[in-house]
């Protein structure tokens, strides 16, 4: 019972007030010149921090910069990944591929009303385009991940969004990214995404780093490995992106992390794009999988707390955290310009009641202030609201709310001041 009243205190609460456009451009940020987004997986606030298995995460969300009331905004991860990048979840509730290059296919936004679900499951997402309503993000979700598809436990009560608070659909969503407007400006974008196929991302849902759905394993070889997925990389959900037709935006904006023009590669050579947007491989962002072998495998048990977890999933994403973020400190351009490498959760994959939607978002600047912990509410909609002010871009969709604020704070060069000029 104490379950239920609490479920419904939450959606009792009053709903966000809503303003979706393309805006003015944020203030409070300095110019920033690089920004390496590192997104990993699936795990709360309180599952990593003070996690003896995430040393290095805990470390440096000390020694950088953090966010200590941060959250996510929904669920399935798609549609964070999503919110970062362009203010929205587009109409998409779930995790579902995208709907490659059909133009026969009428974009969510197009269709007011229309939600892209796992359950029941709506099948591929139409490339998204123009302007037109969003999808409502409820307080308590019943859609991602319930019923259970292996039993008939209808998985009360829901998991909650952000921290139990719902946001109405909005009109005058704009069908466009971060990515979008950098080519507009005449800046630049990767996506950087490990274990992506040799012919890259174009009709892939799922990759090995060989194999594909498109092209599986031979049966001889064994099971099928899913470890890049299209889900992790919002920017090909786009039809921007999947038509191409502005070569500073398009498919080949996404690579992989070793070869030539990979991430690897770039670092090493200093040649950057202004935004890098960083995701390891279902083994190592502590998503897990399920033939992943024992130090890839999920979670034993999903109820928000530490002693659930597969100790050895949270150990290896820490790992490649740690990689990622030494491979950038050493690379030639860190030591050029005002950079910040933002490392961030995509959502909290079990805030059933009473676990909110919190994740840990660290951020760590070349030039500015470190040892900065701030507790003022912040979410995926205040992130990208902050990379388009330290780009000097216009705010895109929820990132233009009045209640969205810039991580001012967090990202600070050593010669400004902070604060978010409303």
């Amino acid at each position: 019972m104490k379950i239920v009243r609490l479920g419904i205190a939450l959606c009792a609460m009053p709903a966000l007030s809503v303003f979706a456009q393309e805006g003015p451009v944020p203030k409070g940020v300095s110019h920033l010149d690089h920004v390496f987004v590192i997104v990993m997986e699936n795990h709360g606030y309180s599952q990593i921090v003070g996690n003896p298995s995430a040393p290095f995460a805990n470390q440096y969300a000390k020694s950088a910069n953090s966010a200590t009331s941060y959250f996510a905004i929904g669920h399935p991860s798609s549609t964070n990944y999503l919110e970062i990048v362009g203010g929205s979840n587009f109409g998409v509730r779930s995790d579902n591929a995208p709907d490659w290059h059909n133009a026969h296919c009428a974009p969510n936004l197009a269709t007011p009303g229309t939600t892209n679900l796992d359950f029941p499951n709506s099948g591929p997402v139409c490339p998204i385009a123009g302007i037109g309503t969003d999808a409502e993000t409820p307080a308590i979700d019943l859609t991602n991940e319930c019923p259970d598809p292996e039993t008939t436990d209808p998985c009360p009560p829901g998991l909650i969004s952000i921290d139990g608070r719902s946001i109405p659909a909005a009109k005058g969503i704009v069908g466009k990214t971060i990515g979008d407007q950098l080519a507009e400006h005449h800046r630049s974008w990767k996506s950087y995404q490990e274990s992506l196929p040799p012919n890259g991302a174009d009709l892939i849902a799922y990759s090995d780093g060989y194999f594909t759905d498109v092209t599986p394993p031979p049966a001889a070889i064994g099971d099928f490995l899913k470890l890049y997925a299209a889900k992790h990389n919002p920017f090909v959900y786009f039809k921007s992106v999947q038509e191409g037709s502005n070569s500073r935006n398009s498919l080949a904006n996404v690579v992989g992390f070793e070869g030539h023009g990979g991430l690897y590669d770039d670092l090493s050579s200093g040649e950057v794009p202004s935004l890098s947007f960083i995701v390891p491989n279902q083994c190592n962002d502590q998503h897990g999988r399920g033939n992943g072998g024992s130090q890839c495998a999920f979670d034993p048990v999903t109820d928000g707390s530490q002693a659930g977890l597969n100790p050895a999933l949270i150990y290896v994403g820490d790992l490649t955290l740690r990689t990622l973020v030494a491979a950038i400190h050493r690379s030639p351009v860190w030591k050029e310009g005002n950079n910040a490498i933002v490392t961030v959760w995509d959502e909290n994959d079990y805030s059933f009641v009473p676990n909110l939607n919190q994740v840990l978002v660290i951020v760590d600047t070349n030039n500015g202030p470190h040892g900065v912990h701030n507790g003022q509410f912040y979410d995926h909609f205040s992130l990208l609201r902050t990379l388009e002010a330290g780009f000097g871009l216009p705010c895109l969709n929820h990132a233009c709310d009045p209640r969205t604020q810039t991580m001012s704070d967090l990202f600070r060069a050593g010669d400004h001041e902070g604060g978010d000029e409303q």
